[in-house]
């Protein structure tokens, strides 16, 4: 049951900050929403290290000094992975009218949710590969580790939830679609956990790349699209205080629960 709760948790946050849209009238002001993207940059970064990385390794302790081999590896196909599918996948980001990916006829509101899809794919594996490392039994994983991770990026799904549906509110949407296709964007999560955990059940050898792999594929998404956003225009500095801030909660949370 506390699996079924942690894997939930993240797309919990989503839809409450998808919410948003009921009780906000207008969009997201910019400073606010670079904020908003620095914490979940920070999050992401910080969970990226502590949660999935340093496990990885803790697993392959045998190797000695070569336990690193494992957490490169998956690191830099996670990187790959997400390269690839940010190159095929139609797609825009919020705040920009230039489509990225294959060239596509389709609407803006369908790329806007294909960006937000791969935004969250690596936080979906994220959890899926720490709670199969919880069930596999492995000492480096703990369910405490595992809950903190998912309380994180549930914190910083919040108010992603909310940059997603108010701006799909203000394309012309209803606030009942906006809040319904920001709930969706957050379904992938727990889809590509129960992924994550049924691979590792069959090949438990391969769990310390799993862990990498979706270390490697967030920080892709937080070099390529969170740190660029948060940077962007003035007052910049609001994201980079918001990046220490998330990174910090993560952090504390992390070690103190884990």
């Amino acid at each position: 049951m506390d699996i079924i709760i942690g894997l939930l948790l993240p797309f919990l946050g989503t839809t409450l900050g998808a919410s948003c849209v009921f009780f906000l009238k207008n969009q997201i002001k910019p400073c606010v929403q670079r904020i908003f993207t620095g914490f979940a940059a920070g999050v992401m970064v910080a969970a990226s290290v502590w949660s999935l990385l340093i496990p990885s390794m803790d697993m392959c302790e045998d190797m000695g000094k070569l336990a690193f081999i494992p957490a490169a590896a998956g690191f830099l196909l996670g990187i790959l992975f997400l390269l690839l599918i940010d190159s095929l996948v139609p797609h825009l980001h919020m705040g920009s009218n230039v489509p990225e990916g294959r060239r596509s006829r389709l609407g803006r509101t369908a790329m806007l949710m294909f960006a937000v899809t791969i935004h969250n794919l690596p936080e979906g594996s994220a959890c899926g590969a720490i709670y199969a490392g919880v069930l596999s039994g492995e000492s480096s994983v703990t369910m405490a580790g595992a809950l903190a991770l998912s309380l994180g990026i549930a914190l910083q799904n919040f108010p992603e939830g909310a940059i997603i549906s108010l701006p799909l509110r203000g394309e012309g949407n209803s606030r009942v679609k906006s809040f319904l296709l920001g709930t969706l964007s957050g379904a992938v999560e727990p889809a590509g956990a129960f992924l994550a955990i049924a691979l590792a059940g069959i090949v438990t050898p391969i769990l310390p790349y799993m862990l990498s792999f979706a270390a490697g594929a967030m920080i892709y998404v937080v070099v390529e699209e969170l740190i660029p956003e948060a940077s962007a225009g003035k007052h910049s500095n609001v994201g980079t205080i918001a990046f220490a801030v998330g990174f910090a909660i993560m952090m504390i949370l992390d070690v103190a629960l884990g």
